[in-house]
């Protein structure tokens, strides 16, 4: 990344017009990858396989919301707007979120026969967060530096979140042939959309421009020596995703799954947005 101008808070950021709104564009995406994954992840309360995973996928959603808060604040502070408002006001096509985070766990919902994937969601979560560890490594160093402290902060987080999928890929590598089929089928499943992941969206060029990120074809190599690592040590022959995905999230292009989970999580704040809950 080239020498740039550190940018040390909100009102600094507001006087460059172009900086501005490549770091907005950039905050959303981050803000959405995170509110989605979480919300994705707190659907496994009560139906994990045994009760200390309920336990340790519900701290984990917990601490990715978190994150997704933190991200929404930079938000307000940068005059976006309210930060719950920005989480749960938006349509769905507004969202900048990746197209990986939104699908379902599974057929079925959270309250009438859910009949989610394990295999699917550890797949998912074990390399959305192998593709964060990427972003935040980055960001660590970028121009924003309110942005680089708090992804300094979420990275710690992180790695014990990537140690326990690893734990669990691991698992269902060497167990029996059914759960490697599982997990083939899961990793195939997870290879069709994550390409999306590392668009930067319509503003690409500003944001990289102006120190926030590396390109995008950067970030995917990055993230593919992890991966390849990551499941070549379980002996697992990785293949590498496709190139182009069918949507891009990060223009507003999102399944019904999307629609979906924006109308839940919103639910009950619509009711009365300027209530204290």
């Amino acid at each position: 990344m080239a020498e740039l101008q550190r940018i040390v808070n909100a009102e600094q950021a507001k006087e460059q017009a172009e900086y501005l709104a490549a770091l907005k564009e950039l905050l959303f995406q981050m803000a959405d990858d995170d509110l989605m994954i979480a919300y994705r992840g707190s659907e496994w309360l009560g139906l994990a396989p045994h009760i200390e995973e309920d336990v340790a996928f519900s701290s984990m959603s917990q601490d990715t919301m978190g994150h997704a808060v933190m991200f929404y604040t930079l938000l307000e502070e940068l005059g976006a707007g309210k930060a719950d408002d920005l989480a749960q006001l938006r349509d769905s096509a507004e969202f900048r979120n990746t197209i990986l985070v939104e699908r379902a766990n599974g057929t079925g919902n959270y309250m009438v026969n859910p009949h989610f994937d394990w295999a699917y969601s550890i797949v998912r979560f074990y390399l959305y967060d192998l593709f964060k560890l990427v972003r935040l490594e980055v960001l660590s160093q970028c121009s924003y530096i309110p942005l680089a402290q708090v992804s300094r902060k979420m990275l710690t987080e992180l790695n014990y979140h990537l140690m326990h999928w690893r734990v669990w890929i691991k698992q269902l590598a060497n167990s029996t042939e059914d759960a490697r089929e599982r997990l083939m089928a899961a990793l195939e499943k997870v290879n069709a959309d994550i390409g999306d992941a590392f668009k930067l969206g319509p503003m690409a060029d500003a944001i990289i421009r102006h120190g926030l990120m590396i390109p995008e074809k950067e970030i995917r190599e990055r993230w593919e020596r992890k991966a390849n690592e990551a499941f070549h040590a379980c002996g697992i022959n990785w293949t590498k995703p496709a190139e182009s995905p069918q949507l891009e999230g990060r223009a507003g292009q999102h399944t019904e799954d999307c629609v979906d989970a924006v109308r839940t999580l919103s639910e009950v704040y619509r009711l009365d947005p300027a209530t204290s809950w």
